[in-house]
């Protein structure tokens, strides 16, 4: 066969398809070039938003308030617990709010593609609330922030469990309004007149809780 009939046959990729593989390439190959375990900040943010999860982020300006609300509270050295709340983890771990290189968090997700942050990401199933990691001591973190995966008595006691598991003292809640009387009574916390906002909108209005004094919420 001659080299002009060999041309004719190969395949062609449209111009979309290239741009995608080249994309995929890139990202396999930063991964690649990160040390095992890294969390550098070029990495976090790589995950995205999956809704079929029962995922839904925060708004950037939303991210950064809770964010600067949790290094605020936690202090220097402090230790942060995002529970089902990786788009404030991810705000912590860029670097871009204030203050976040003098604390230390954790993402705490069922969703496994976390496990690309390393040692930050600690397997987490709400339904079995007290099944974490040994290497997760009890009341190991100065400020727990969580956002339950469903809006739902079972879900938010279940998540509770974890919270007083994980927390030193500090306790900050997102989650629907109507669910306001049974956080108030499983965790002592009460609501904020801060409005936290997602990318998507909820039909849900969502509220904050907090079980200490608030300066930013």
């Amino acid at each position: 066969m001659s080299g002009s009939d060999d041309d004719d046959d190969v395949p062609t990729l449209s111009a979309h398809t290239l741009a995608a593989l080249e994309e995929f390439y890139n990202e396999t190959r930063t991964r690649t070039e990160q040390e095992p375990g890294s969390t550098d900040v070029f990495a976090v943010g790589a995950v995205a938003e999956d809704w079929k999860m029962s995922q839904f982020w925060y708004t950037d300006e939303t991210a950064t308030r809770l964010a600067e609300e949790v290094i605020r509270e936690a202090g220097e050295g402090g230790r942060i617990a995002c529970v089902s709340a990786p788009s404030v983890y991810q705000k912590l771990k860029q670097g871009v709010v204030d203050g976040s290189h003098l604390v230390t968090a954790v993402i705490l997700e069922y969703d496994r593609r976390f496990a690309a942050y390393g040692d930050d990401f600690i397997f987490y199933d709400y339904s079995e609330p007290l099944a974490l990691s040994s290497s997760v001591p009890e009341q190991s973190f100065d400020v727990v922030l969580a956002d339950p995966p469903y809006l739902s008595e079972e879900c938010l006691a279940k998540v509770a469990l974890t919270i007083k598991y994980l927390s030193k003292g500090k306790v900050l809640l997102c989650t629907g309004e109507v669910m306001e009387n049974l956080a108030k009574e499983l965790l002592d916390v009460r609501k904020c007149s801060f409005h936290p906002k997602h990318n998507r909108n909820l039909s849900n209005e969502f509220r904050c809780f907090v079980n200490y004094p608030s300066k930013l919420l």
